[in-house]
């Protein structure tokens, strides 16, 4: 997957939230104030001030490239994205409250788009990564999947080798299970053995299931046996804390508790974070003490569809668990050498393959309502 961006700087934590009311109440409050209260509640940075227009984000609403402060205009519809490891939240889809946006990313940004993650493991999401992750690798390099992010070749060689038809999520699928972080980056080795890729296809897949979980119209995973998690006692209006009992598989969050809560899925670490207590501490944020300005704007009280998205990562959590010995006993077999990639100009990936792809079937919106030129 030749073509990698480097991950979205925000520059300012407001403009995403685990609750999408949170971030209209912000845009509202933000909107609101004047003078030096906005350029307080903003939290300028060098890249964004009031004071500075920015194109419109591709795909978003024309309309939004005036100056803040002139016009901030009415709030951008909240879009789903990934804001850490596993946790799913919303973020404010405006380039003038964004340092580094990755306008490229937002272009192929659509129901048909899968985004690889290094962190430094591979995660793959269908929504837009924009936190501190590691580099992103977008399945395909134009809208609609019209063309894959992998090096030109490779598909047919690796169709021949195998003797059947390849796709691009079937490479995707192969990296989940072959791929492991090495000192020169992401290593993939290719199988030269049709049933090493058949069997690495199939924990591929099933990898890939799990951590989409049930996105672009697919089914959400289930626990076998109905060990499905679920709520035993109501949660409080807040929780305070969370805490794991191992032996009754109880997660309790103030006052409610959810079992079965596997400890393995406790116990889920991406580097070295627990990703359960890293998920509750996000959704606590903006009732610290310490939180000031619209990042102390939030929920009143808990949600219930952060519920119902505590008990779908619980199941994603134990089944990647559950999957992680399978993944780590898989071999490819003796790997394609680098002779034949190159001999079937798959190595070196062209400079071009690098690059984003000119994909612009439309004029965007640039800075102050100009065109821009791209």
């Amino acid at each position: 997957m030749p073509w990698a961006v480097g991950g979205l700087r925000l520059g300012r934590a407001w403009v995403a939230a685990p609750d999408p009311a949170a971030l209209r109440a912000r845009w509202a409050a933000l909107t609101d104030a004047e003078g030096a209260e906005r350029e307080r509640l903003f939290r300028p940075t060098r890249s964004r001030t009031p004071a500075a227009g920015a194109a419109a984000l591709p795909g978003q609403r024309a309309g939004s490239t005036a100056r803040f402060a002139d016009t901030p205009g009415p709030c951008p519809e909240p879009v789903r994205v990934l804001r850490e490891p596993f946790d799913e939240q919303w973020l404010l889809p405006d380039q003038r409250l964004i340092d580094t946006a990755r306008p490229e990313l937002w272009r192929v940004r659509d129901e048909h788009q899968l985004f690889a993650v290094e962190v430094p493991d591979l995660l793959v999401t269908a929504h837009l990564p924009a936190g501190r992750l590691g580099r992103i690798r977008p399945l395909h390099r134009r809208p609609g999947g019209a063309e894959p992010n992998l090096a030109p070749g490779l598909l047919p060689l690796l169709g021949e080798r195998y003797g059947g038809w390849v796709t691009p999520e079937d490479v995707l699928c192969w990296i989940l299970a072959a791929g492991r972080p090495g000192p020169r980056g992401y290593e993939v080795p290719l199988a030269a053995d049709p049933g090493h890729w058949r069997a690495g296809l199939e924990l591929g897949h099933r990898l890939l299931t799990v951590q989409l979980r049930g996105a672009r119209g697919g089914e959400a995973p289930r626990l076998p046996g109905g060990r499905r998690p679920y709520v035993r006692s109501a949660l409080p209006g807040w929780p305070r804390e969370a805490a794991y009992d191992p032996e009754t598989e109880t997660l309790s969050l103030g006052s409610g508790t959810v079992s079965p809560v596997p400890p393995p899925a406790w116990e889920y670490e991406v580097q070295g974070v627990r990703v359960l207590e890293a998920w509750f501490a996000a959704r606590c944020a903006h009732r610290d003490p310490e939180a000031d300005g619209l990042e102390a704007l939030g929920p009143a009280e808990w949600p219930q569809h952060w519920t119902s998205e505590l008990l779908a990562l619980v199941t994603t959590l134990a089944l990647l668990a559950e999957l992680a010995p399978e993944r780590a006993r898989f071999s490819p077999g003796r790997p394609l050498g680098a002779a034949e990639l190159r001999a079937a100009g798959v190595l070196p990936a062209p400079r071009w393959a690098r690059r984003p792809a000119s994909v612009l079937d439309h004029q965007e919106e640039g800075p102050g309502g100009q065109f821009a030129l791209l």
